[in-house]
């Protein structure tokens, strides 16, 4: 048995911790993103509510800007969530360029240097390009299957592996991926089709015995009616019977 040399075991050890290693860094990177943002909101919610309490804004000075910075993370989270119906990110797209506008005018129109003025709007940019970039951290899977590749043909030099075809292996397993995901889009997209299709017909059947309710209402109303208007002219008739013979 041939004894692996220190290449070999650096390379082992190394495949090993790959895959952790990259996980901790996502996680710190996620962190740091979680850090910025909240420093940026900070920032910019209390620049903001300062110089609308010397407007005079009172209480709402302290409100209001809340309530944007909220706006643009709910915005941001429905911009960025995956599986999230095509309509609504569109809707908080415009939300969310509206929200950013006003709330970097705001800041820009507070009193101060410009420069500083310009520092604070940019702000409100920070925040979203903070979320949108933490909603874009993901694996590159087909540079982890190529290293993996390069690091199997270190380990074992008997199997050496041309890299042409180390890179066509990658490329064939990124494809693979690729179709397997836009199939799962697909199949979210026909399951929400067939639950809007789903929901259309509960509302057309719902309509209809509705339509058949309210009709046997007004059938059962108009029997009412009619039968209360026979039974009145029975009992006026038979008041005026007596009185006739009377008289005659």
């Amino acid at each position: 048995m041939q004894t692996p040399t220190l290449t070999q075991q650096f390379a082992t050890e190394y495949a090993k911790g790959a895959v952790p290693g990259m996980l901790r860094a996502i996680r710190m990177i996620k962190r740091a993103n979680n850090l910025i943002l909240i420093g940026a909101l900070a920032a910019s919610y209390l620049h903001q509510a300062h110089y609308l309490a010397t407007l005079g804004a009172g209480m709402f000075a302290w409100i209001v800007p809340a309530v944007f910075d909220l706006a643009m993370l709910s915005m941001l989270t429905i911009t960025q969530t995956t599986g999230m119906a095509a309509d609504a990110r569109r809707a908080a797209m415009k939300i969310l360029s509206i929200v950013v506008v006003i709330s970097a005018a705001v800041n820009f129109a507070a009193p101060g240097p410009l420069g500083l003025r310009i520092i604070f709007a940019l702000v409100v940019g920070l925040v979203a390009g903070v979320e949108w970039v933490a909603a874009k951290i993901r694996p590159d899977f087909a540079a982890i299957e190529a290293r993996e590749v390069e690091v199997i043909t270190e380990v074992r030099p008997n199997r050496k592996l041309d890299p042409e075809v180390a890179k066509a292996r990658a490329a064939k397993a990124a494809a693979t991926r690729r179709a397997k995901q836009e199939a799962a889009t697909e199949a979210a997209k026909a399951a929400e089709e067939a639950a809007r299709a789903r929901a259309a017909r509960a509302a057309e059947r719902a309509r209809a015995r509705a339509e058949k309710e309210a009709e046997a209402l007004g059938h059962a109303e108009i029997d009412r009616f009619l039968t209360g208007s026979r039974n009145d002219f029975e009992n006026a008739g038979a008041h005026r019977a007596p009185e006739a013979r009377l008289s005659a």
